[in-house]
């Protein structure tokens, strides 16, 4: 499993009807995407559920590498890239992925988490795909995931949720589509 993100932070007055209208647009053309096995089309808005930007902020777990290059390198990402600049692709490698029993996710939360120098990597790695499962299992949890990016010693914990009330902490985000054609074939559990 693979998690990717990127974030397009937008003008604090920035009409965020604008994003809602191209993911009414768009966001069904990776509903049947081969390789991916989700796509969270997440928003953030300045000043909603403590936000302090306005922000696009996609989010992906890959079940393949192909799937992922052919989206960043076949033209996919090269629409965002033309409406709005390329923005940095961030990538991470899975340590970690559970389902919940929710069904609708209506809120995402992403938190992203240095590895500190000196840690007990075998440890804080299993301690975290370990964490993908906690948060399963909270009330409302659709799925969560952890990964590790090992060049900035960073990881991230994402989850979906039903409700706005999370027993997760992070940043917030609105899901406004959620494009699932490989959720099923996402490795469960540990990683490694």
């Amino acid at each position: 499993m693979h998690a990717m993100q990127y974030e397009v932070t937008l003008p604090a007055d920035y009409d965020t009807d604008v994003i809602r209208a191209r993911i009414d647009r768009v966001g069904h053309l990776l509903d049947d995407w081969d390789g991916l096995g989700i796509k969270a089309y997440l928003l953030r808005e300045r000043g909603m559920q403590g936000s302090p930007v306005n922000q696009y902020a996609p989010f992906y777990l890959w079940h393949t590498v192909e799937g992922m290059n052919r989206f960043l390198w076949g033209g996919g990402f090269q629409r965002l890239a033309d409406d709005f600049g390329r923005p940095a692709v961030r990538q991470w490698t899975g340590l970690g992925y559970a389902e919940g029993t929710g069904t609708r996710p209506a809120f995402a939360v992403r938190r992203r988490q240095p590895v500190p120098e000196g840690a007990d990597l075998a440890a804080m790695m299993a301690e975290a795909a370990g964490a993908a499962e906690q948060s399963a299992a909270e009330d409302g949890a659709v799925l969560a995931a952890t990964a590790a990016d090992p060049h900035h010693w960073e990881l991230v914990h994402f989850s979906l949720w039903e409700h706005d009330t999370p027993a997760a902490e992070g940043d917030l985000f609105r899901v406004l589509h959620l494009s699932a054609p490989g959720r099923d074939r996402l490795p469960r559990g540990r990683q490694w």
